[in-house]
């Protein structure tokens, strides 16, 4: 028979606890001061106390009972009816001054059995073990007659410390025990960051290392460091192609992307990688799948007004709970929190899309302490939601290089399923934006550069640039075809010529791969080569092979 478990009313907590805080446990909430001892005991307290199963709260020469209360009251999870009567408050200051570790004891005894509770929080417990106990012996012998006594009772109790870590070992109070539960708060820079680790916890498999909560307005909620997959999506879902949305782009991805695939498109300031967020999102919105934007750039006002422009009503689709757009600027996030927020928006509205632009601004939006683990973060959220059959976007901005190709500043890129690269070239006395496929898991992609354009309806990707070399320079030059030397053709005949040439053949279906042209257009570029006698058909095998019968100019 398992044990019986309490949920600590506290969010995110019982996940970290293994399922919830074993019933009648003796437990120890040590920290230092201003860590949220305090407020973690009571959040306990109020959300377990009730008519059936009172509380007692025994406080030791720290902060009275009504100054305690006076604030506590601001939090969600405070119920002024049960104070006074399914949770009582015991000022324990006088027998604590009297030095007598036996008054103290028969205090506490007295109360318990007068009361029958179902919890006891002695706070803090620390004070009592200066003023009370001469040394570990005493301490030790004060603690087990406590412990046996709480033990028989069948209570869960917690008694609250300020224990530093030096203080941990060899002290009593740790061995004794069932759980034991060290709250942190750090300050970096401009910023508190506070987590709470599960030292230690009897009969159950706790989430081990260090979780940051946050105590807000409804008190305290802990975000986990381990993600798991949504609720429903434990059986690895069909993959199945879908449209990113942008005109050009998904021939040359094959067909589109992979669902469950995580994206990253890179390039610098200006190369259209909200375009592609924007379009990805209301794309898969038209075609049944929810999105989630998570922003930590540009303003979602500025956003959906893009949008709106490109012909997305985004607002509609937020009101119609197609769509959740969420913002992030403070500076002071921890990484587990932003994971959790985004995850829970999917949840909430079965989204099967999510936009992160940018992961520059994610990384800015994170405390300082934080930011050495943002890709260890990263990994877990991809994995979590890829898992569930989510296909991520993700942007991220780079500096261009013209003797390197940096995909990511933050090394991230082997997270990726695919990646699409954006970039500027010159061409013929212009600035010129290109992209590549540069990655593509589990599936064929072109490997051309395409030369695209922005406007007013998106981002549309126009012919393959195969007359040049030395794109990605940002100084490409012509290519040995010269259009002297091949009269007749136009830019698209051309292109498919340069495939066929690089290829040395291809079939039809190879050279829609390659270079992105759909079935009809290609057919007639197809056609006319081979009426100007630059290609010839063979048979092979039942297929259509298509040959070069040219050489270029100087071959």
């Amino acid at each position: 028979m398992g044990l019986k478990l309490l949920s600590t009313g506290i969010p995110g907590l019982d996940k970290v606890f293994g399922g919830g805080l074993p019933e009648y446990s003796f437990n120890l909430i040590a920290g230092p001061p201003g860590a949220g001892k305090t407020t973690l005991a009571h959040q306990i307290t109020f959300a377990n106390a009730s008519a059936e199963r009172p509380a007692l709260y025994f406080t030791v020469l720290g902060e009275p009972s009504l100054k305690m209360l006076r604030y506590q009251q601001q939090m969600g999870f405070f119920d002024p009816e049960k104070v006074g009567t399914v949770i009582r408050f015991i000022d324990l200051s006088r027998e604590v001054l009297s030095e007598d570790p036996a008054a103290l004891l028969d205090s506490i005894v007295q109360h318990v059995e007068q009361t029958n509770p179902a919890i006891v929080v002695v706070d803090s417990f620390r004070t009592v073990a200066r003023a009370c106990v001469g040394g570990d012996t005493e301490l030790q012998a004060f603690l087990q007659r406590l412990a046996l006594h709480l033990t028989s009772w069948q209570v869960t109790s917690f008694l609250i410390g300020e224990y530093s870590d030096s203080e941990m070992h060899n002290n009593p109070v740790f061995t004794i025990a069932d759980g034991i539960f060290l709250l942190s708060q750090r300050k970096e820079r401009n910023s508190t960051v506070r987590k709470i680790e599960v030292m230690k916890m009897r009969g159950q498999a706790t989430i081990p290392g260090l979780h940051t909560f946050r105590i807000g307005p409804q008190g305290i909620e802990v975000f986990p460091r381990t993600m798991s997959r949504l609720p429903g999506t434990e059986e690895l879902p069909e993959r199945r192609r879908v449209p990113l949305g942008v005109p050009g782009l998904d021939e040359m991805l094959g067909g589109g992307l992979l669902t469950g695939d995580a994206t990253l498109v890179a390039g610098p300031s200006g190369t259209g990688k909200t375009a592609v967020s924007i379009q990805f999102a209301g794309e898969g919105i038209k075609h049944g799948e929810p999105a989630v934007l998570a922003l930590f750039e540009e303003h979602p006002e500025e956003f959906v007004t893009r949008a709106t422009e490109m012909g997305f009503d985004f607002e509609a689709m937020v009101r119609q709970q197609q769509l959740r757009v969420l913002y992030f600027r403070p500076l002071d996030l921890s990484a587990d929190e932003i994971l959790h927020e985004v995850q829970q928006a999917v949840a909430q509205i079965g989204a099967r899309r999510l936009v992160i632009d940018s992961l520059n601004g994610l990384e800015l939006a994170l405390s300082p302490s934080f930011r050495d683990d943002f890709r260890e973060s990263l990994y877990r959220m991809i994995g979590a939601l890829t898992g569930g059959g989510v296909s991520i976007l993700l942007t991220v901005e780079v500096t261009e290089s013209f003797d390197k190709i940096n995909f990511s500043p933050h090394a991230i890129s082997f997270l990726a399923h695919n990646i699409i690269f954006l970039r500027y070239a010159e061409i013929d006395g212009q600035l010129r934006k290109v992209l590549t496929v540069a990655k593509m898991r589990r599936s064929q992609h072109s490997p051309y550069l395409h030369a695209y354009e922005i406007s007013s309806r998106g981002m549309r990707v126009i012919a393959p640039l195969t007359g040049y070399h030395g794109v990605l320079t940002g100084v490409p030059r012509p290519s040995h075809l010269e259009p002297a030397g091949l009269p007749g053709m136009t830019a698209r005949e051309r292109a498919v010529l340069d495939a066929v040439q690089a290829l040395g053949e291809a079939t039809a279906e190879r050279l829609a791969e390659a270079i992105g042209i759909g079935p009809p257009a290609l057919s007639r570029a197809l056609a006319r080569l081979v009426e100007l006698n630059y290609l010839i058909e063979v048979q092979e095998d039942g297929s259509v092979v298509y040959r070069s019968i040219v050489r270029p100019l100087g071959r």
